[in-house]
């Protein structure tokens, strides 16, 4: 996708160093900068500080990360603190510890001698992969979303949290689709939800503009009516664990706009890759939801009338607040999941009649 005009991917590793670069993710929307990364630390502070965010990014990240712990040693022992250092940074994207078992299962029958080497090249190739996914996962959703619109209309889409390019490597989940219409030359529109707490919906509108695709912010509680209006064709989110029964974990807010898009008759998507499902988990119910710090409630952050960035507490500090970051959406409420193979039913059939090689795990 683009920045600046340019084409940039959310993380890259540094030419000629043992270090990676990123987006720092909270910057934005109101200053891009590129934050490097030397260490497993800075990664892990990285991931559990969000200035890298989106269960497939998450997961790339961690694979940079090992690679740099393994750039200073690597024997057994730096290994494995390196894989639970990173483990224990956010609980409920499941794409974190897909890569890291992958990541393991590759470097821990190797010679220490030659993991670090392997531990890059295991990176760029999950990165690698999580582009060319998302690249399908569009041309997938798109059809989809297609097939929605109402004649002689543009096409309106509603989405939730970031589930665009900066939450992967590039090109997105849940925004793929749209990318692909907008480049397409297909006319179309997105409505997006700030997301509060976190306001990364403030991050799709940021890259949207990048892009040049037409969008509107709407206060999160706005869903509601636009939904009931007739005038959204469908709505479409990322997710950060699907379970092998096709509930779905995604940012909270997702499943009451679920419930807002039945009610209305609505077609409700979730586009994820196959990094995001998680087939030994066998319900929503069975997913870990995280509770974030209390002051991402308590504090408001933006620019002052000046410019600076600053934060503006909004409820005493000893205000008592519940933070989950995720809700479960049944899969009785997804109208279809998209994946780089293909859409399919939110059940466990419809999950194993695109990876039938997990119909005996």
């Amino acid at each position: 996708m683009k920045v600046h005009g340019t084409p940039t991917r959310t993380i890259w590793p540094v030419a000629g160093a043992d270090a990676v670069e990123i987006i720092d993710q909270t910057a934005l929307p109101h200053s891009y900068r590129v934050l490097r990364l030397n260490s497993l630390d800075d990664v892990a502070q990285a991931i559990r500080s969000m200035q890298v965010r989106g269960a497939p990014l998450i997961g790339v990240s961690a694979a940079y990360g090992i690679a740099l712990a393994l750039s200073r040693r690597a024997d057994d022992a730096t290994l494995l603190a390196a894989l639970q250092t990173l483990a224990a940074t956010r609980p409920t994207a499941v794409n974190l510890h897909w890569a890291l078992a992958r990541v393991q299962a590759c470097l821990l029958p190797l010679p220490a001698a030659a993991r670090a080497a392997a531990a890059w090249l295991e990176a760029g190739r999950i990165a690698d992969e999580d582009v060319d996914q998302c690249r399908r996962i569009g041309a997938h959703g798109l059809q989809r979303l297609l097939s929605c619109r109402r004649a002689g209309h543009r096409l309106e889409i509603m989405t939730h949290c970031n589930a665009g390019w900066l939450a992967t490597v590039d090109h997105g989940t849940a925004l793929a689709p749209v990318y692909a219409a907008f480049d397409a030359g297909i006319d179309s529109h997105v409505w997006v939800s700030e997301t509060r707490p976190r306001n990364q919906g403030l991050l799709t509108a940021w890259e949207l503009r990048q892009h040049g695709v037409p969008h509107t912010v709407i206060a999160d509680n706005a869903a509601g009516l636009l939904l009931a209006r007739g005038t959204i064709d469908a709505v479409i989110v990322g997710a950060d664990r699907i379970a092998a029964n096709g509930d779905v974990a995604n940012k909270v807010g997702t499943c009451l706009k679920a419930l807002a898009a039945r009610a209305a008759g609505v077609p409700f998507f979730v586009a994820a890759p196959r990094s995001t499902i998680d087939f030994a988990c066998a319900t929503g119910g069975d997913i870990p939801i995280e509770e974030r710090a209390a002051d991402e409630l308590r504090l408001v952050h933006g620019l002052d009338g000046a410019g600076h960035p600053g934060a503006l507490r909004q409820l005493p500090a000893d205000e008592a607040v519940a933070n989950p970051a995720f809700d479960v959406t049944p899969a009785s409420l997804v109208s279809a999941l998209i994946s780089e193979r293909g859409t399919c039913a939110a059940s466990r059939e419809g999950l194993l009649s695109l990876y039938p090689e997990e119909r005996d795990g």
